[in-house]
């Protein structure tokens, strides 16, 4: 527990930003080593200890101020990215060519560290920015070179430098050309994954929803009513359902055809949602049958909302199929108090429509 409770103190709650505050946690280490081997340097005589002093307190001191934005939450509030990472590789680049320009004789092995910041940041950084700091690099550790060279020949001799420029040249190709093909890997992977979402997205619709109306599907519809049952045995509230079908379907297909009956599901199915409440729920039950879940709602409210659904739908023109066509429903209603079984309420209201149909069509019966 108390493991725990250092961790979430030290890198903050789980989530993607932890990840980041851990990233930034492991450079602030890789720092210190590197400041530790650095003080070897200056014990061996290699490094003047004043320049060294102020080349640790830059990288440390920066590190750890990196580490502070991350961990605040400051860097998201602020940042399109949150990582703060083309920040961080320029700060680590600047801290190299520092290292370069007092290291003196072991300078040559700093430029492995360049490689491992530049590397550091390939893998999250767009293809673009991680050449425009290669680039940088380049230039940075060019104008150390040439600067060295004019006020310390003997440390730095010039051949030896552009042997050194040469080695830096072919490194920060390498890692422009992996950045490239990292930028396009990442792009890859991120149309692929939209791809999944989409096509699980669209799976999803097609287990939960009528492909044509966009209501819910007989299959899901079981599933609302099972849950909606559960919700009921705690609230003990009524839970109206209403079977409704469309009067003289069958003439509108054999007249004008199936595409013209997919136009008045379809318009019926955008009509009577329109006047529905957030929690009801209206799915297409098979065919030209549509049944409407009305929960906390009593007998009365329900007739009331399939009469505002009738409204609705009489103010419906389907031009488009014939320009008088008018579209009329049947209705069954049945109330399912807590604790009932639902299939002997849907069985109730279904017996209710056939007879709405019987006594003339265009209106609801109640089971």
């Amino acid at each position: 527990m108390m493991q725990l409770r250092l961790s979430t103190l030290v890198l903050g709650p789980p989530g993607r930003q932890r990840l980041r505050v851990l990233m930034t946690v492991l450079t602030l280490v890789v720092y210190g080593l590197f400041a530790l081997l650095q003080h070897v340097q200056v014990l061996l005589g290699f490094i003047d200890a004043r320049e060294s002093a102020w080349l640790t307190a830059y990288y440390l001191l920066g590190s750890l101020v990196f580490y502070l934005l991350l961990r605040s939450g400051w860097s998201k509030r602020v940042a399109s990215d949150p990582a703060l990472m083309p920040l961080q590789i320029l700060h680590g680049v600047l801290a190299v060519v520092g290292s370069y320009a007092i290291t003196g004789p072991a300078r040559g092995a700093v430029l492995a560290i360049l490689v491992l910041v530049l590397t550091y940041g390939m893998f999250g950084l767009p293809a673009r920015q991680a050449r425009l700091l290669a680039l940088f690099s380049f230039l940075a550790l060019a104008a150390t070179m040439a600067w060295k060279c004019q006020t310390d020949p003997l440390r730095y001799p010039p051949w030896v430098e552009a042997v050194h420029l040469a080695f830096a040249v072919i490194v920060l190709l390498g890692v422009s050309a992996l950045s490239v093909r990292m930028g396009a890997l990442r792009d890859h992977l991120r149309i692929q994954k939209q791809e999944l979402e989409a096509s699980l997205e669209r799976i999803r619709l097609l287990a939960t929803q009528d492909e044509l109306t966009g209501l819910a599907n007989r299959r899901h519809m079981l599933a609302l009513l099972k849950a909606e049952q559960a919700r009921q045995q705690r609230t003990e509230q009524p839970l109206s359902l209403v079977l409704l079908d469309l009067d003289h379907f069958k003439r509108v297909n054999d007249t004008y055809g199936h595409l013209a009956g997919d136009v008045v599901l379809k318009g019926f199915a955008d009509a009577a949602s329109s006047t529905l409440r957030g929690s009801d729920v209206l799915s297409r039950w098979g065919g030209e049958e549509f049944l409407l879940m009305l929960p906390d709602t009593g007998a009365d409210e329900a007739e009331r909302c399939v009469e505002r659904m009738r409204q609705g739908l009489a103010q419906v023109a389907f031009k488009a199929v014939a320009p008088d066509l008018k579209i009329t429903f049947s209705a069954g209603l049945s109330v399912c108090r807590a604790g009932a079984p639902l299939d002997a309420a849907i069985e109730r209201a279904d017996m209710a429509m056939y007879r709405a149909k019987a006594q003339g069509r265009n209106c609801t019966v109640r089971g």
